[in-house]
């Protein structure tokens, strides 16, 4: 059996996965920043971390999944200065900062159940760890990677790149980066205009303040992780995950301070899912090129022709490989739920396959197996896997002409992985599809045919084969094909 290759964003490669202790793996992933509804680009990479976690959970490891609540300190732009992203929208909507963090975490958390996203093992929050934060600029402070100025505390970046390479994961030449930044104009507290705050004084129009012994201020966004990482997770753990606008400089700042404070980068792999487009465009509030979860679902979008299910729509999640570009459109869309629907009506058609043929089939249904194992130990590749799925759709198909093939032993054994690899693996949900695969729908076309065929069978027990052929037929024609059995007729909705 092949092992897991995890493509590793700070060495740049596949690297063999081996997780600190055998059987146990410890994934960090940031969170959202509760200020505004979650968008889709957030969804997908949330889904994508999402299917990893459950694919370790399927090969049997232990996971301890840790996935952030950021509350504070994540100002706006990701600046050093300027407004909380929180105490922001919590002014424009004038409620409390707390009630915006509760108004939106609840929205994130029902996204992410209507999605069927399983819920992380944690879920911490910056607000609930300011004391692990404090110790955690402290050691900096102590170990001379950063320094304190006019009650706030800086990471020193000059300093820290003259020893270790502040630029690793995102490959930034720090060259670069110094004539990329904007002079000091002897206002600011940073020595250098690299440097990033680890707390900062808040000003006196700044809601969310702590005491610190800087004085009144508010943590770094950069340091909310690498505190929450090490407490949950220890000062070396498995895996670091995120969207790939983290790669800079939200990560690469986690790295500095975690090689800092502990003489190591925390995590062991970095992973990094990727942008989500509309159209083939950037997403973007301010053009109006934009999706919410809820207009996905809805169809309440000028992007959008009807609503999608969850399930279809991250089933077009995992089509794509989750370090690719993944582009939205209505045509996309569409073309994903046919498809989703001729999975969903295989597996209906392998359900009720009645215990027909030899015992044992033609199908080599472990060679098939071991090819969707193979899909997902090569870094999680799901569009592989959903090829690995079709295959399993067109031997159930076949086999409704000719039982032999799968036999009564492949048909079980099919069944069995196929619902795994669908719902414990993809995380499908096979109620959840709108149109023909929904469980209400499914429920009015099982009636509906219930009747044509009763009509169509006593057609033929009147030896009226025009009219009977002639019932097949135009359901033939409407994708819907009819299969005559000793124990009556069956139906399965074609492509």
């Amino acid at each position: 059996m092949s092992s897991i290759q995890i493509y590793d964003s700070l060495e740049g490669q596949l690297r063999p996965f081996e997780p600190l202790q055998a059987g146990r793996v410890g994934m960090y992933v940031c969170g959202p920043t509760v200020y505004s509804h979650v968008h889709l680009g957030n969804v997908r990479t949330f889904l994508s971390f999402d299917l990893i976690f459950r694919y370790l959970q399927h090969q049997g490891l232990k996971v301890r999944y840790v996935r952030n609540i950021t509350d504070a300190g994540h100002l706006v732009d990701d600046a050093d200065e300027g407004e909380d992203k929180v105490g922001k929208r919590a002014k424009l909507e004038q409620l409390e900062p707390m009630e915006i963090v509760q108004k939106y975490t609840v929205n994130f958390h029902e996204v992410m159940q209507a999605f069927n996203a399983l819920p992380p093992s944690i879920e911490p929050t910056a607000t609930g760890h300011i004391i692990e934060q404090i110790a955690l600029t402290q050691q900096l402070l102590a170990n001379g990677w950063a320094y304190e100025s006019n009650g706030s505390v800086y990471f020193d970046v000059e300093a820290y790149h003259a020893k270790h390479t502040y630029g690793v994961l995102s490959g930034r030449d720090i060259d670069a980066m110094r004539s990329g930044s904007r002079e000091l104009d002897g206002q600011s507290d940073k020595r250098s205009p690299l440097d990033f705050a680890l707390w900062k004084k808040a000003s006196e129009a700044h809601i969310m303040r702590w005491a610190s012994p800087w004085g009144e201020g508010f943590p770094g966004w950069h340091l909310e992780c690498s505190a929450m990482s090490t407490k949950y997770l220890g000062e070396s753990f498995d895996i670091h995950g995120g969207g790939m606008d983290l790669k800079f400089p939200h990560h690469e700042c986690e790295i500095a301070q975690n090689q800092g404070a502990h003489a190591h980068g925390g995590a062991r792999y970095w992973m990094h899912a990727n942008m989500l487009t509309l159209n083939g465009k950037r997403m973007s509030k301010s053009t109006g090129n934009t999706l919410l979860p809820g207009e996905l679902l809805t169809g309440n979008s000028p992007h959008l022709s009807k609503g999608y299910s969850a399930s279809v729509a991250r089933f077009f999640i995992h089509q794509a490989h989750y370090r690719s570009v993944l582009d939205f459109s209505d045509e996309a869309l569409q073309a994903a739920e046919k498809g989703y629907q001729r999975l969903t009506n295989a597996l209906n058609v392998l359900e009720k396959r009645t215990a027909s043929g030899p015992v044992a089939g033609t199908f080599d249904v472990e060679a098939w197996q071991q090819g969707c194992v193979d899909a997902m130990n090569n870094d999680f590749n799901s569009p592989i896997l959903i090829a690995h799925l079709f295959d399993a759709v067109k031997a159930i198909q076949a086999d409704q002409q000719d039982p032999a093939l799968l036999g009564q032993d492949g048909a079980a054994a099919l069944l069995g992985h196929l619902k795994a690899w669908m719902f414990d693996v993809l995380g499908l949900q096979a109620e959840a599809a709108s149109g023909a695969t929904g469980a209400s729908s499914q429920k009015a076309l099982d009636a509906a045919m219930a009747i044509v065929l009763d009509a169509r069978r006593k057609a033929r027990e009147q030896k009226d084969w025009a009219t009977s052929d002639a019932i097949r037929d135009q359901l033939a024609a409407g994708g819907i094909q009819v299969k005559d059995g000793a124990d009556g007729s069956t139906y399965s909705v074609q492509e």
